[in-house]
C-alpha cells in the first residue's frame, strides 16, 4: 500500500467537511476534478495513477478533493445542486489560499470546470478537459449523449446496490481491466468513494446539468483532450466542445483508454504541461520527450542497378553530406544511417518537419527522390542509440508515406497548430507492432 499526501478538511459554510489534498509546490495552482466518486486515500494505491499525479504535481501546486457525500468527505446523501458542486470547490480553493487556478475536469469534471470558468471567469486562469461532454441526454442536436432507457440501464444496478465496477473499468480502460491487480483496487476504490443510495444521489445532481447554451461564455483559454477510440465517451463530444468554446484548442489522442492515467499518460500530461506553462515536461535522464525522423530514398535498388556500383556509391555519399547539412541547420540529431536512410531526433517538431523538407529539396536536385516519417514521442537513450515506443511508431508511419512524401502522426500534426504547415489527411491505419489506430497526415509547407 502506498501512503499518498497529508489530507486536510475544508469548512463549509454548513458546517459539514470537504476532504482535499495539495501536492506539490509550483507557482501555477492546479486544480483535478475527477469526474467520478474519489476516495483520496485509495487513489495513491494505484501505480498509474500516483505517476500520473506525481507528473502533474511536478510543475504545479496540485489540488485534489473528495466531493461532498464520497471518499473521505462527509458522507450520506447531499441534495446537491450543480451550483453547490462549484461552491464547494470554491470552499476548498479558499482554504487553500489559491486566488485563480486552472481546472483541469475528467468527464463530469470537465463540465464542472467550463461551468465554473463560465461563472467565475476571474477565478479560472485556464481549463483542461478530458472525455468531457456537455450533457449526459442526448437530443437532435447532440446525438452522441445516452439515452434515457441507457441512462435507467446504469440507474436500475445502482438503486438495487448490484453495478458492478468490473463492467465500468472495461469500458473505460478494457486492457487494464484484464489485470487482477488493477481490477482489484478498483473494486476497493469504487466501493470506498460512494454507497448506492450517494451514488444515486450524484448520478441525479449531475445528470440533468446541459452546458451546451454556456460554452460561447467561456473565454478561458480550453485544451480538449479526448482519445478517438473512447468507448465510455465518444469522441465527437470532445469535437462538440472544441467547436462551440471560444478559445478552444482540440488534440485527439490514439487509444480507447477514457480515464487519462491510463494508456500514454506521458503525452497527456506533456500536452496538459505544454498548454498551461509553455514547457514540456523535463525528462528521466534516460529517457527524452523527441520527435523522431525516418528518411528512405524511394526505389534505391534499382537506381544502384542502373548506375552501377561506384557511381551508385558517390551518389549515396551526396546524399549523406546532403542530410547531414540540414540535420545540422535545423538542430536535429543524427542517430545512424540506415542504408540508404537515416533516423535522426529533433527537439522540436516544427524544426523536423522544415529539416525534412529541406533535405527532401536538396536531394530532389540530386535527382533522388525521399520519404519521411515523423513521431513524437518519449525515447529511451542508449548510448549512441535510441529506443522505444515512440521510435517503433516513426518507423511504422515512413512505411506508409508515398513517394516525395513527409508523413506524420497526429501528435506531430497537434504540437504544430499555428507553426503554418498544412495537412491531409491520409485516414487510420493500424501500425504494424504498434497498439491502436493511429490517424496519419501528410505535411505541406507554405510555398517558398
Amino acid at each position: 500500500m502506498r501512503f499518498g499526501p497529508p489530507i486536510s478538511f475544508a469548512r463549509r459554510p454548513d458546517g459539514r467537511h470537504l476532504a482535499y489534498q495539495v501536492v506539490g509546490s509550483g507557482e501555477l495552482d492546479l486544480v483535478f476534478l475527477f469526474g467520478l466518486p474519489t476516495n483520496l486515500a485509495l487513489l495513491w494505491d494505484n501505480p498509474a495513477v500516483a505517476g500520473f499525479l506525481t507528473k502533474l504535481s511536478s510543475f504545479s501546486r496540485l489540488i485534489l478533493c473528495d466531493r461532498l457525500g464520497s471518499g473521505l468527505s462527509d458522507r450520506g446523501p447531499t441534495g446537491h445542486v450543480f451550483e453547490d458542486w462549484m461552491d464547494d470547490l470554491r470552499c476548498v480553493l479558499a482554504a487553500v489560499g489559491s486566488e485563480r487556478a486552472a481546472l483541469f475536469g475528467y468527464d463530469f469534471g470537465g463540465r464542472l470546470a467550463l461551468l465554473l470558468a463560465a461563472t467565475y471567469p476571474d477565478q479560472v486562469s485556464a481549463v483542461v478537459t478530458f472525455a468531457s461532454q456537455p450533457t449526459t441526454l442526448g437530443d437532435q442536436d447532440y446525438p452522441w449523449g445516452a439515452t434515457p432507457e441507457e441512462r435507467q440501464e446504469l440507474l436500475g444496478p445502482v438503486q438495487a446496490g448490484t453495478l458492478d465496477p468490473a463492467g465500468i473499468l472495461t469500458s473505460m480502460a478494457p486492457r487494464e481491466a484484464t489485470d487482477v491487480s488493477v481490477l482489484r483496487w478498483w473494486r476497493v476504490f469504487f466501493q470506498s468513494a460512494v454507497s448506492p443510495a450517494e451514488a444515486i444521489d450524484e448520478l441525479r445532481s449531475l445528470d440533468p446539468v446541459d452546458i451546451r447554451q454556456l460554452l460561447g461564455l467561456v473565454q478561458a483559454p480550453v485544451l480538449v483532450l479526448h482519445r478517438t477510440g473512447d468507448r465510455y465517451v465518444d469522441v465527437h463530444a470532445g469535437r462538440y466542445l472544441a467547436e462551440r468554446l471560444p478559445n478552444a484548442r482540440l488534440v485527439e489522442l490514439p487509444g480507447d483508454d477514457s480515464l487519462p492515467f491510463y494508456g500514454d499518460q506521458d503525452a497527456v500530461v506533456a500536452l496538459i504541461q505544454e498548454f498551461l506553462t509553455g514547457a514540456m515536461p523535463v525528462a528521466d535522464p534516460d529517457r527524452v520527450l523527441a520527435t523522431v525522423l525516418f528518411t528512405d530514398l524511394v526505389d534505391s535498388t534499382r537506381r544502384a542497378a542502373q548506375l552501377g556500383d561506384q557511381r551508385w556509391h558517390r551518389l549515396l555519399e551526396q546524399h549523406h553530406q546532403a542530410v547531414r547539412r540540414q540535420l545540422a541547420r535545423f538542430r536535429g540529431r543524427e542517430v545512424k544511417t540506415t542504408g540508404d536512410g537515416f533516423l535522426a531526433t529533433f527537439d522540436g517538431p516544427a524544426r523536423a518537419i522544415r529539416a525534412a523538407d529541406a533535405i527532401r529539396t536538396e536531394l530532389g536536385e540530386l535527382g533522388l527522390e525521399l520519404r519521411v516519417g515523423l513521431h513524437t514521442g518519449e525515447c529511451e537513450l542508449l548510448g549512441e542509440d535510441i529506443g522505444g515506443i515512440a521510435v517503433h511508431i516513426a518507423a511504422r508511419v515512413l512505411t506508409h508515406a508515398r513517394a516525395g512524401e513527409i508523413l506524420c502522426s497526429r501528435t506531430v500534426k497537434d504540437l504544430v497548430a499555428g507553426a503554418g504547415f498544412g495537412f491531409t489527411d491520409r485516414g487510420t491505419h493500424r501500425l504494424k507492432g504498434v497498439p491502436d489506430s493511429w490517424q496519419l497526415y501528410t505535411v505541406q509547407l507554405a510555398e517558398r
